[in-house]
């Protein structure tokens, strides 16, 4: 059983190759530490346009690398990961799923869900609200009130709150992981993550 006073917290976003990989090694380092997984999306398009950063701006041979190097990545660690016909989509309704999904305590197979959805199945339909209601129903919650959380105020106020604690932590880039007061961007931290958590 995990302790809940060993906590990581991961910032994500839906739409972000290298928080797919995260949120699967990420649950598997904290389950072998003991440590609970704190699961913090924030809209990574708003943080980009804050930064004056745009993704599909790098040089075309870096992107090219970047989607082998992903294969590279799925290979390694034996993950059924591959690029969806429609990207970049827009990712806020699923953040706005995710943080629904908390009000029933599902948040974290909700997340592995839509993960997959995308991700694995090729789904780019998981930017509305009826695809979003499938997934909800898929791991146990009553589709028609998730529709209705889904896109109250509350949850959208919520999701803007996350997003400006992501960029007051001083997150850049998706997946953050924070433990403590240590920061750690990418997927590929996993290690240093695990030194971290087993300081504590």
């Amino acid at each position: 059983m995990a302790n809940t006073n060993k906590t990581v917290e991961l910032f994500y976003d839906t739409g972000s190759t290298n928080s797919y990989f995260a949120l699967h090694l990420l649950k598997r380092l904290a389950d072998a530490h003991g440590a609970t997984v704190v699961y913090r999306p924030f809209n990574l398009g708003y943080v980009f346009r804050a930064n004056n950063y745009v993704l599909m701006d790098e040089p075309k041979p870096k992107l090219i690398n970047r989607k082998r190097d992903l294969q590279r990545w799925a290979q390694r660690y034996q993950l059924p990961f591959r690029m969806p016909d429609r990207f970049p989509i827009k990712t806020s309704p699923s953040l706005r799923g995710a943080l629904a999904a908390r009000h029933y305590e599902l948040e974290e197979e909700f997340l592995f869900a839509v993960f997959a959805r995308y991700w694995e199945a090729n789904d780019g339909s998981i930017d509305e609200d009826a695809s979003l209601a499938r997934v909800a129903e898929s791991v146990g919650i009553d589709a028609e009130d998730f529709l209705r959380r889904l896109n109250s105020d509350s949850i959208r106020q919520q999701l803007i709150d996350s997003t400006q604690e992501a960029l007051d932590k001083g997150v850049f880039g998706a997946p953050t992981i924070v433990v403590g007061d240590e920061i750690f961007w990418g997927k590929d931290r996993m290690e240093f993550v695990a030194d971290e958590l087993g300081r504590l």
